[in-house]
């Protein structure tokens, strides 16, 4: 059925497309063209954008148009995110954007198979429902949102199985930002493999 829907990845649910700054990890503070798809089944308690979880309330839309639209921004870099991405077979979107030249981003909990081809992957797995294995070595950036004591121990999992060169964030929840954020620094401070990411886009107000 969903093949029948989604076209094996030559129509996505398209939630929202916006030019911005990434507000998170790092490539925070570069501009990037956003791609969020709807369609997600992990659903973290302290998701914000929840919006997201459902991919029938969100039109259908064809990777060609989403890629005419991304080349018109005039930016370098795409980010597609959601929701869940790897939901759905991603070659034909990375296909129609590498014609144009520009740098694909992958924000995923890694929950399904990666399909595409992409220059950066941002792997943020969560507990509820852990990773394809395959896709730790392939991060190119682990970036772990805290929300209680539990997820520092779910971040050093997490990171012995990536590899050698990814780059390793934890981020502090936004809902308890202000009560977490002193936690997070503290650990980074005895543990020094780790950077923080900190939401920066919702400090700026931006998209």
């Amino acid at each position: 059925m969903k093949e029948d829907i989604f076209e094996n990845g030559l129509k996505l649910p398209l939630i929202e497309e916006f030019y911005t700054v990434q507000g998170e990890g790092y490539h925070m503070g570069k501009a990037a063209y956003f791609i969020r798809l709807g369609g997600c089944d992990i659903a973290c308690n302290w998701c914000d954008t929840k919006i997201s979880w459902r991919a029938d309330k969100h039109k259908l839309a064809s990777v060609e148009r989403i890629a005419e639209s991304a080349g018109r921004s005039g930016a370098n870099t795409i980010v597609v995110t959601g929701g869940e991405p790897t939901t759905y077979n991603l070659m034909p979107l990375c296909n129609e954007l590498t014609e144009r030249n520009i740098d694909l981003h992958i924000e995923t909990s890694g929950a399904y198979p990666l399909t595409g081809e992409w220059d950066w992957i941002c792997l943020s797995p969560k507990r509820q429902q852990p990773p394809e294995k395959t896709i730790y070595k392939l991060a190119n950036e682990l970036k772990i949102i805290i929300f209680s004591e539990e997820d520092f121990e779910w971040a050093e999992e997490c990171a012995k199985q990536v590899n050698k060169n990814c780059k390793l964030y934890l981020q502090p929840e936004w809902s308890q930002h202000v009560e977490l954020t002193p936690k997070v620094v503290e650990y980074v401070k005895q543990n020094t493999k780790w950077s923080i990411s900190i939401q920066a886009h919702k400090f700026m107000k931006v998209p």
